[in-house]
């Protein structure tokens, strides 16, 4: 039964390609959770799960990875973001490989966009109705410091929603998910270090106007590596199903080998098949 169960959804980048990867197999088994957080790379890839189109999760990672605007240190000084933003979430779905914003909107269940507020340095939440006006919400959510612009959403500045809340599991089970299947982008046993000295003068200095926000960066590696605990004693008590890769594919968060990152969306969907059901091959 899948009426209380949800599914949460890391970022990390290229490596959420691995999520993509999960998302084709429940797209192909027809397995349709109603209940959808993800922050990140796992908000922009959950939004081709949502809108039920196949393959388009693989396309739009990889496709495109040889072209400047998509991400590099040419995206970043041309548009002010390492990763092209606009391209990403305006070009691309707009033009390129048309995003399906109709079945978007009309599939039924809960779908919510977590963005770090960098007045609070806490997470606030959107639905998919709230993405009415175009996908910056999912911009917002994608923008990394320092190599993003933060993001203004009714005067409200924002940025990665990884960075508050980079694992929403406890959101899905506010929200009334009785089971939750956890996405995580990083192999069994990793833990985030904490930043180093020269990196919290920077952020001290660029965020200066936003010191909650600063705490929150400096404090991530250990909010994010309780909640890992938090996510794997959910899954000792029957509460949570975890799918991870198992950290064979040695991976950048900035990847952009071809193959490897086309290994890795193959390891997501056979991994889903593993838990959740029969294997089968990937298209």
């Amino acid at each position: 039964m899948l009426e209380k169960t949800g599914i949460v959804l890391e970022g990390g980048g290229m490596r959420g390609v691995y999520t993509a990867g999960v998302h084709e197999y429940l797209l192909e088994q027809e397995i349709y959770y109603p209940y959808v957080v993800g922050v990140s790379a796992g908000a922009s890839n959950s939004c081709n799960y949502v809108a039920r189109q196949k393959g388009r999760g693989r396309r739009v990672n990889l496709d495109y990875l040889n072209d400047w605007r998509y991400m590099g240190l040419r995206s970043l000084v041309v548009n002010g973001s390492y990763f092209g933003l606009d391209f990403l979430f305006n070009d691309i779905p707009n033009r390129i490989d048309p995003f399906d914003f109709e079945t978007f909107y009309r599939t039924p269940g809960v779908f919510r966009i977590g963005a770090t507020n960098c007045r609070t340095g806490r997470t606030d939440y959107f639905d998919k109705e709230q993405l009415a006006s175009g996908l910056l919400h999912i911009k917002a959510s994608c923008s990394l410091p320092l190599l993003s612009p933060i993001v203004m959403i009714n005067e409200t500045p924002y940025l990665d929603g990884g960075i508050a809340n980079p694992i929403p599991v406890c959101k899905a089970l506010a929200d009334g998910c009785e089971h939750v299947v956890v996405v995580l982008t990083q192999p069994p046993g990793y833990r985030k270090e904490s930043i180093s000295r020269k990196a919290k003068m920077i952020y001290r200095t660029v965020f200066r106007k936003y010191p909650a926000l600063v705490r929150a960066l400096e404090n991530r590696h250990t909010h994010y590596n309780e909640t890992v605990l938090f996510v794997e004693e959910l899954e000792r008590q029957g509460k949570a199903t975890i799918i991870r890769p198992d950290g064979s594919l040695k991976l950048q968060r900035f990847e952009k080998n071809i193959e490897l990152l086309g290994a890795l969306f193959e390891q997501g969907y056979q991994d889903a098949a593993l838990k959740l059901g029969k294997r089968v091959k990937a298209n």
